[in-house]
């Protein structure tokens, strides 16, 4: 696996963490080692439009929404369904969403074993490419009329769209009649990311139906679907969430869709997270979260439960008693994963960090829950899911490790929500695996009375003794073939010169 190679003494401050972080049964020495802002305030994916709300189309932000490794030293982010976090004219209609076309980037993330602000390595990120998402059949979009025709906030389609591209966007009313689980509908909320093992393709989840889509990773052409079981999607659809929220007593809650993503090391196997239980669960605030597995070969589904609820604080021996939302999964191996769990409290929301916690589990230990032919469980509802519940524990406590660091409660992003392995580093001799965080911050950094500050991504440094069975995913020992020459029709050359990968896989 690629590693960075430096010799470093441990800063003192960061050596009380081997007693504050712990699991189960030990404390656990994993210490905070780098931090990186990206302080881009555009994106490189040439659109030089106005999106409904007055940003430009082609603003950079909420990119931590899902973190993937591809390798060397490259990652993939990507942004949710764009800026929403404003109002503008009429756009309570759409629950403040605007025709932003979803997208991912790949970022390129130079770290280097120079101390720097007390840490003893510098992490430079720096934008190499955005590739824009699309259909190459016909996509549903919405009128954008609404109140009888009184209120006409113009179609959901981009402009951009041609014969051949049908851009998914985070407009809320693009979508057609049926259930959510519909994959001609064009909203599409992205929260998680992996990259496929030959590296030529990225998965991505999403919260609108939830759908879990496969797209080239040169073009941004989606090649797959991989259907959800029924019962994940909803039947009565509006472009308000509430309204959609009180009008479906099954499925997903809104904009509480599929939140994260994990994939094998071999990359078999996709492991879909939601972010809060199903509404025949408990729904929002309920307790028994579901995860599900999904074959890449055959699309085969199979389901687990995770329990969201806290106690106690392992770090401080608080009492918590409370459920919080479950934001990212990512595999240690093919059975064990790091889930990150988080209040909404932080920088962003202008109040403090409560929780920002990733714990451990095994699904080896756990029972699926039992399903039929068509892939839907015969078990629902808190009562039912309890026995299946896996176990966790808790693995890195990431507001104990910040705050350890000096950084505040009110400066520790309120959506941290990106989690992915990176390469390997030798510390004194000694490899050690890493462990990137990145938040997403609603593409408000620094322009509302609680702004959510730039794109970080903070690099965390543990041994095989936190993770015993880790194993790296397996990737490409050769760079994929870049897509510099691709155009993408109704862009432009400038598009074209923008996506230029030259980078290391």
């Amino acid at each position: 696996m690629y590693k960075f190679s430096a010799g470093r003494n441990r800063v003192p401050a960061l050596c009380a963490l081997a007693a504050l972080l712990v699991g189960a049964s030990s404390a656990q020495a994993i210490d905070l080692i780098a931090i990186g802002t990206l302080s881009n305030t555009t994106d490189l994916s040439g659109l030089t439009y106005t999106l409904e709300n007055g940003n430009a189309a082609n603003i950079l932000g909420g990119m931590g929404s899902g973190l993937a490794y591809a390798g060397g030293n490259t990652f993939v982010a990507i942004p949710d369904r764009g800026p929403n976090a404003v109002t503008y004219t009429n756009s309570s209609y759409v629950n403040d969403t605007t025709s932003y076309i979803a997208r991912f980037h790949e970022v390129e993330m130079n770290l280097s074993a120079t101390p720097s602000g007390g840490l003893p390595y510098t992490l430079t990120p720096t934008l190499a490419a955005t590739t824009l998402l699309y259909s190459a059949t016909p996509l549903a979009y919405g009128t954008g009329s609404f109140n009888s025709g009184a209120v006409n906030l113009g179609s959901g389609a981009p402009s951009i769209n041609d014969s051949t591209h049908y851009y998914f966007t985070g407009r809320s009313d693009n979508y057609t009649s049926g259930s959510s689980l519909n994959s001609s509908d064009a909203r599409l909320d992205p929260e998680g990311v992996r990259v496929s093992r030959d590296g030529r393709s990225v998965f991505i989840s999403d919260e609108y139906g939830p759908y879990v889509y496969q797209f080239n990773r040169a073009t941004g052409e989606r090649i797959n679907t991989y259907t959800l079981p029924s019962q994940f999607g909803i039947s009565n659809l509006s472009p308000v969430g509430a309204t959609e929220i009180s009008g479906n007593i099954s499925g997903r809650v809104t904009n509480k869709g599929m939140e994260g993503l994990a994939i094998s090391p071999d990359g078999s196997t996709l492991i879909g997270f939601m972010q809060s239980p199903l509404a025949q669960d408990g729904g929002d605030g309920g307790r028994y979260n579901r995860i599900v597995t999904i074959n890449v070969a055959t699309g085969a589904t199979q389901q687990y439960v995770y329990d969201n609820y806290i106690t106690t604080d392992p770090t401080g021996g608080a009492t918590l008693n409370k459920t919080y939302n479950s934001s990212e999964i990512v595999a240690i191996n093919d059975h064990e994963f790091l889930v990150l769990e988080r209040d909404g409290k932080g920088l962003g929301d202008g109040s403090s960090a409560v929780v920002k916690k990733v714990f451990k589990i095994d699904l080896s230990g756990a029972t699926a829950l039992p399903q039929g032919s068509d892939g839907n469980s015969t078990v629902s509802g808190a009562a039912g899911l309890a026995t299946y519940a896996v176990s966790k524990t808790q693995f890195l406590d990431l507001k104990a490790a910040l705050t350890s660091f000096g950084i505040s409660v009110t400066n520790i992003p309120s959506k941290l929500e990106g989690l992915a392995f990176g390469a390997d580093v030798v510390i004194n001799g000694v490899t050690e695996h890493t462990l990137w965080v990145s938040n997403d911050n609603d593409f408000i950094p620094n322009t509302t009375a609680n702004p959510a500050g730039p794109n970080k991504f903070y690099v965390f440094a543990f041994t095989s003794a936190e993770a015993p069975a880790f194993a790296a995913q397996e990737l490409p020992a050769v760079p994929v073939p870049a897509a510099g020459w691709l155009l993408i029709s109704g862009v432009g050359a400038l598009a074209a010169a923008a996506r230029r990968k030259g980078i290391t896989r």
